[in-house]
């Protein structure tokens, strides 16, 4: 699986309710939480981004709270992955759990800066900052865990699983 987009910059310690502020977590409605997605690090955030694009950010992404709102929010509004330099392990986990691309890489989130084009190779783990021509090589997922993206999620997997058992 390969994505490409324009990059958007966030730095070390971006909490959950940073990515979804709290006071909207009376819904579970995908659509409405990525109207507010990452409303209190960037208000305009939303407004300013594009579908496909790419989220870059520092170490501990996806910090604080344990909610799965934070990466239904991301996908939701059509990011197309997330690159960091590391991830809250709950987060990670969740990411996975319901589909949201993401790949740590520290030497990338340390050199893509706002505005680069970037295309995220997820079998090859390469990264490639198009518009300063600079590759960088991160860790790519096993291939089960690239079908549980692919397949939108554990939730997509297990119904798939269970079509294919009858």
């Amino acid at each position: 699986m390969k994505v490409k987009g324009k990059s958007w910059r966030f730095g070390n310690d971006v909490n959950t309710d940073e990515i979804i502020p709290a006071r909207y977590l009376n819904t579970f409605d995908p659509d409405e939480l990525a109207k507010h997605c990452m409303e209190d690090a960037d208000p305009s955030f939303m407004t300013k981004m594009s579908p496909g694009d790419i989220i870059v950010a520092g170490k501990n992404f996806g910090c604080g709270s344990s909610r799965e709102h934070a990466p239904i929010a991301i996908k939701a509004a059509k990011i197309a992955c997330v690159i960091a330099d590391s991830y809250a392990r709950i987060f990670y986990r969740n990411s996975i759990n319901i589909g949201l691309p993401i790949i740590e890489s520290a030497e990338a989130a340390a050199d893509i800066q706002e505005g680069d084009m970037v295309e995220v190779d997820f079998d090859s783990g390469v990264i490639v900052n198009v518009t300063k021509n600079k590759k960088y090589t991160a860790k790519p997922f096993p291939p089960f865990m690239q079908n549980l993206i692919q397949q939108g999620g554990l939730m997509n997997r297990v119904k798939s699983d269970l079509k294919t058992r009858q």
